[in-house]
């Protein structure tokens, strides 16, 4: 059974055909026709057939530890939800919502908090990655509405990325980029980010700002169209209001090019081509994400790039205009329905009209009348007691949220904590009075909303587990608890034509947000459709793809506003007690908090163990060498990392990935670290600029140990897992008695590997402190662990290849304890192509037997012919190993010569 459904990663929405064996095992591959993506997938799009397993799924409902039935459990959550609100007020309680949630489970949720309950205080986790792009929009346009669309990257003459490093954190986008300039080579793409990353392998200018200067630089060009005599007069006249102001501060702002580099710590003459390309092509489209809206002066950073494409006409039109990047599957369809605590649904705002609107069509007089709180301050307030209960929805915030101690601290404080998800061991799910089984992907039905404003459906093709149950049912079940009317909802498109109806009342064209045209969709039609892109007025429309290009704006006077910024602070400097900046982000295969990711295998093989990346000169002059362990602290908290020294981190700062949670690390939780600073129109964290020391942690010993069972290792000051191939990898190191350390250890293996027929083969030196041990079970090795007083380990990958063997061999058997592969063994090294598992000695023997291409090596090793992630790191390999090759020919040369 094949089924087409929609990706549940980020943002871009790629449409995924997923097909059902026999067996239950789910193949996965890119579906052609979906628009996103045209069958085009990422490593961790194609890996979601190894995330779908049941092991740490929470299958029944709990309340107080305990497995209850559901009728217990959902009476606990209205009861002690009517018990606040009757005791303490409205206000006292809140809801903490998801991207990960579908458009009709969103739905239910904004319409029983802000219409019945009547408080604002629900909020997503999208406040964490697209807010400031949500209140820069609304400030230009009067609306939350991405103009343009996906086309526009291949139509441009000049694409500029803005913060992002799309090549990882969207593929498929990247991949369309690289196709477009592959196909139009005089197409020029600029990269403005304080990083070297993966994405500049394709840039023909990268400008490696100082982080948070990028008002000044937008600025800049603002003020040289001006000069240069290059705006667009007609359409500022015609279709805008506030350009004299804002000209005026960003001239106070730049000054001149040459100052403006300086401010950027950018040469000058980067800066002039820059300037000149976006000035002079008339094509040219700005990509923003995180490393813009992540920031607090985010939203100021989005209104300084506006301001330029509105100042050159360049909006709405083939290939022009500003493009928010969002990070979530369905951050646009919660944006859609109101999840925002500053919104109301279907972009209805806090006024009376729009109020009134509500009410009626929801039939409630207790609409809420203002906005409520942003997730920093509502878990500030749920901390100081003035939040009695609140209900986590598909989302761990005690990892992904800044400060996030703060966040454990008001969990463990609040009265009353429910948490919706479908997995049993989260780190927010510690905290939860009353757990509650959601669906996962492949389980659920629904609507997702991507980056462009195009609405897919994710289908089921998977049973339903046990009793976990629809978001949107377990809502609704709630509400009729509470005693509330309208929410007899039976499936999944009763929402949705009750929410597309709502689109269009009352609305008359005065809400960008309108897919009226489907409130009276057929279930078989449902059923089938294809996505779209709304507006989507009529039935037979075919949506929208852009806004603005003949102005119509959303505000009250139809005109878009120009917004007057100017370079900003950010909320903490570095000092001399905290004196390196800390930027977080993702890594090329994993996802938010690991809880689907960190399940696949093939996932973990490219980066297993969370690090930093430090400057050189940063790491000599804290006596921190490569891959030794770093302990990463701020005024908020602490973190232990691997070290990963590289050219491509600027000096004085330092990147840490957002992904690892207590279940796959001891102390990585970057949102311990991550100061809770916010734009003060957005409300979204600063996860960019934490100001943070670091230093060496001296590890008295370190060790790995593979296992095929999971083992609770307990008492080890460092330790990381990550599961792959039929075992457990585990990364270890501590402080104190090498020999105690190593003894406890193996009486933990023992203990829980403890069974006759283990077969123990063991190695010490008390000299060197070197202890080695390894057990077999019917010839197949079950473990091994390796252990040193320093990172000097052996060679994993031979080690690593003999779990994929059914019996080992007696010259194996012999080897094992050295670490070392026997005479003639081939090793697949680090691994590089997480999709084909081809690894960097692979690749590396393959140019040096003649590949001088991607398109070489994707021939003989398959390795960048999928999902595309790896050709930046392919790309890198060939240069390096080609220039080796080229100097070492030229020696040779030149000593043939001179002898």
């Amino acid at each position: 059974m094949q089924v087409k459904t929609t990706c549940p990663y980020c943002g871009v929405g790629c449409g995924v055909l997923a097909t059902l064996g026999d067996d239950g095992a789910v193949s996965i591959k890119g579906d052609r026709e979906h628009p996103a993506n045209y069958g085009r997938l990422c490593s961790k799009g194609t890996a979601l057939g190894q995330t779908l397993d049941l092991e740490d799924r929470l299958l029944k409902p709990k309340v107080h530890g305990q497995d209850v039935g559901w009728d217990i459990a959902l009476d606990a959550v209205a009861s002690g939800f009517k018990r606040t609100i009757e005791q303490y007020g409205k206000d006292a309680v809140a809801f903490y919502v998801s991207g990960q949630l579908l458009t009709e489970d969103y739905y239910v949720a904004n319409k029983l908090m802000k219409g019945f309950i009547g408080s604002a205080n629900i909020d997503t986790n999208s406040r964490l990655c697209m807010s400031s792009a949500v209140a820069g929009h609304k400030r230009a346009f009067g609306s939350d509405t991405v103009p343009g669309c996906y086309e526009d990257f291949e139509l441009a003459d000049l694409v500029v990325l803005v913060g992002s490093n799309t090549a990882w954190c969207h593929p498929v986008l990247f991949q369309r980029i690289m196709a477009a300039k592959k196909q139009r080579p005089a197409m020029r793409i600029v990269v403005i980010d304080p990083r070297e990353t993966a994405t500049c392998e394709i840039a023909d200018l990268h400008l490696p700002v100082k982080p948070g200067t990028d008002i000044r630089l937008f600025n800049l060009v603002l003020t040289l169209m001006a000069a240069r005599q290059k705006l667009d007069r007609v359409f500022i006249d015609q279709y805008t209001e506030g350009f004299d102001e804002a000209i005026a501060l960003a001239v106070q702002d730049v000054h001149s090019i040459e100052a403006t580099a300086k401010y950027c710590e950018l040469e000058t003459d980067r800066v002039k081509t820059f300037i000149d390309w976006f000035i002079d092509t008339k094509k040219t489209v700005t990509l923003f994400s995180q490393g813009v809206n992540q920031s607090s002066y985010g939203t100021d950073k989005v209104n300084a790039i506006i301001n330029c494409h509105l100042a050159s006409g360049r909006i709405g039109r083939p290939g022009m205009g500003p493009f928010s990047m969002t990070g979530q599957p369905n951050a646009m369809g919660g944006r859609e329905v109101g999840a925002l605590a500053n919104q109301l649904a279907h972009h209805i705002e806090f006024d009376e009209a729009g109020i009134a609107t509500l009410g009626r069509f929801w039939n409630s007089d207790s609409i809420a009348t203002q906005p409520g709180l942003k997730a920093v301050d509502l878990f500030r307030k749920i901390e100081a007691g003035e939040v009695k209960a609140v209900w986590i929805m598909a989302t761990n915030p005690v990892v992904s949220m800044p400060n996030a101690d703060q966040v454990k601290r008001a969990l463990e404080s609040c009265e009353l904590v429910v948490v919706s998800d479908c997995m049993s061991a989260t780190d927010t799910m510690a905290y939860a009075d009353i757990a509650l089984p959601a669906l996962a992907w492949g389980e659920k039905n629904g609507t997702v909303t991507n980056s462009e404003r195009r609405i897919s459906r994710q289908r089921k093709f998977l049973p339903d587990p046990e009793n976990a149950k629809p978001d949107w049912w377990i809502i609704k079940e709630v509400a009729g608890r509470m005693g509330f009317h309208g929410f007899e909802y039976e499936q999944e498109v009763d929402i949705f034509r009750e929410a597309a109806t709502l689109s269009g009342y009352e609305n008359s064209g005065k809400r960008d947000f309108d897919i009226s045209g489907l409130k009276a969709i057929a279930s078989s039609d449902y059923d089938q459709l294809t996505s779209f892109q709304w507006p989507r007025v009529n039935k037979d429309d075919t949506g929208v793809s852009r806004f603005f290009s003949k102005g119509e704006f959303y505000t009250p006077g139809r005109k878009a506003n120009f917004v007057a910024v100017r370079s900003g602070q950010p909320g903490q400097e570095a000092d001399s007690q905290y004196p390196y900046i800390m930027n977080t982000g993702r890594v090329r295969d994993q996802w938010h908090t690991m809880t689907r990711t960190g399940k696949s295998p093939r996932l973990n093989q490219h980066i297993s163990e969370p690090f930093i990346s430090i400057h050189p000169q940063d790491a000599e002059r804290e006596n921190i060498l490569g891959s030794d362990l770093v302990r990463v602290t701020s005024r908020h908290g602490g973190i232990t990392v691997r070290a990963n020294i590289t050219q491509e981190q600027q000096e004085g700062h330092v990147f840490v990935p957002m992904h690892w949670n207590a279940q796959f690390s001891a102390d990585a939780r970057m949102g311990a670290v991550v100061n809770d600073f916010v734009d003060p129109y957005s409300g979204q964290p600063e996860f960019k600029h934490t100001p943070v020391k670091i230093q060496r942690y001296a590890a008295d010993w370190e060790a790995f140990l593979y296992s095929r069972e999971k083992l609770a290792l307990n008492d080890i000051g460092y330790w990381t897992v990550s599961r792959m191939d039929g075992y457990w990898h585990y990364e270890l190191a501590g402080q104190g008695n090498v020999a105690d350390a190593y003894e406890r250890l193996m009486l933990q293996m023992q203990g829980e590997q403890k069974t006759a027929d283990l077969q123990w083969l063991h190695y010490q030196d008390s000299g060197t402190r070197t202890y080695r041990s390894a057990n077999i079970k019917d010839g197949r090795l079950a473990s091994c662990l390796f252990a040193e007083p320093s990172h000097q380990l052996p060679s994993r990958e031979w080690l690593q290849s003999l779990f994929e063997l059914e019996e080992l061999s007696q010259v194996q058997r012999n080897w094992l304890l050295s670490g070392k592969s026997p005479p003639g063994t081939v090793e697949q090294g680090a691994i590089i192509c997480s999709c084909f598992r081809v690894g960097e000695s692979r690749i590396r023997d393959a140019i040096a037997n003649g590949a001088t291409s991607v398109e070489m090596l994707g021939e003989q090793l398959q390795c960048g012919t999928n999902c595309g992630s790896c050709i930046p790191e392919l790309k890198s390999l060939l240069e390096h190993d080609v220039e080796q090759a080229d100097h070492k020919s030229g020696n040779i040369q030149r000593q043939a010569i001179a002898s």
